[in-house]
């Protein structure tokens, strides 16, 4: 299954990329997605899409727990957000 992961802001220019298709067997977890991730790049990302703050949305739903994906699912990562 094909799943697209597409980092915002600060994210996306610490990891030097806006978005990745993985493909995944099975099913998956996001956490286990971020496991693949940084297997893939680096243990930086392990670091950076596990930092406090950072939210996570799966096809455009903020989750606070860790759900399965589904083939076709966006998993969507965001930095913390200020304002002024």
């Amino acid at each position: 299954m094909t799943i697209k992961i597409v980092f915002f802001a600060s994210l996306r220019e610490a990891l030097g990329v806006d978005s990745v298709n993985l493909q995944i067997s099975g099913s998956c977890s996001v956490s286990a997605l971020i496991k693949q991730l940084s297997d893939q790049h680096s243990a930086e990302w392990l670091e950076i899409l596990t930092a406090e703050n950072i939210r996570v949305a799966v096809n455009h739903d903020i989750i606070n727990e860790d759900v399965e994906v589904a083939d076709g699912d966006e998993v969507a990562f965001f930095p913390p957000v200020t304002g002024g």
